[in-house]
């Protein structure tokens, strides 16, 4: 018996977004609004590559970045709820899929002591280069007309899904936790044992909701959660069936 948990990053282990939070060692901690109005829909990866030449631009150096980063906030109940995973490890397999980037999530995880409860981190590749700039690339390409261009979760978790297969590794249910658009594409691939939690009052509930009054509703069960000790509470019972 083997649970897979699979977990966005902003707005559901972290309580804010990594890449806006970023934005603080920017000067006046905000970004001009050339740039700010430059994002085009489906893009973020190649816009954040743009924020972070700025940031480069303006003297912002790698420990300042590191030191902002790790004081963003956990979401309500998600320090219980990951230690209570880590003290699980041999029944929860667990990874995150993020547009955020490899550094942000990694620095944040290390500094709380966090990284060892996650098998493996679905991101946007990110890397400081020689001249001190963090640069960022696209995590894959895909054909999905319904994900942003850098990242599809439903392709990654088919991936993942298929390489445990190959290890003998199957689950009884998949648990996703999440909070945005990008998240209701991997929660269609969930079949009936599955869970989808989308964070109460987010986008992915709302869109989740919006299927069901189109007589379309998700194929997986749904539990929506507020703070992650509903998650935990959630688990606890899943435990002990």
């Amino acid at each position: 018996m083997k649970f897979l948990l699979v977990f966005d990053f902003d707005h559901t282990i972290v309580d804010e977004n990594s890449d806006t939070w970023i934005v603080r060692c920017a000067p006046e901690k905000k970004l001009p609004s050339g740039l700010r109005n430059s994002y085009r829909p489906g893009h973020w990866t190649e816009y954040m590559g743009r924020v972070f030449v700025y940031l480069g631009d303006n003297g912002v150096k790698e420990d300042e970045m590191k030191r902002t980063m790790t004081s963003i906030p956990f979401t309500a109940g998600m320090v219980d709820l990951l230690g209570f995973v880590g003290e699980n490890k041999e029944l929860f397999d667990c990874i995150i899929v993020s547009d955020s980037n490899t550094v942000f999530i990694d620095w944040i995880l290390k500094a709380a002591d966090f990284h060892k409860v996650f098998d493996e981190v679905f991101t946007n590749p990110a890397a400081f280069s020689s001249t001190g700039y963090l640069t960022v690339q696209d995590f894959h390409a895909h054909h999905c007309a319904k994900c942003p261009k850098n990242l599809c979760k439903t392709k990654v978790l088919k991936e993942f899904l298929d390489k445990q297969l190959e290890r003998g590794v199957s689950y009884t249910q998949i648990v996703y936790i999440g909070d945005g658009e990008n998240d209701l594409c991997p929660v269609m691939l969930l079949k009936q044992d599955d869970i989808a939690m989308p964070r109460q009052g987010y986008t992915l509930e709302k869109k989740i909701s919006q299927l069901a009054r189109n007589l379309s509703p998700v194929e997986c069960s749904v539990l929506v959660w507020s703070s992650a000790i509903d998650i935990m509470s959630y688990l606890k019972l899943l435990i002990k069936k």
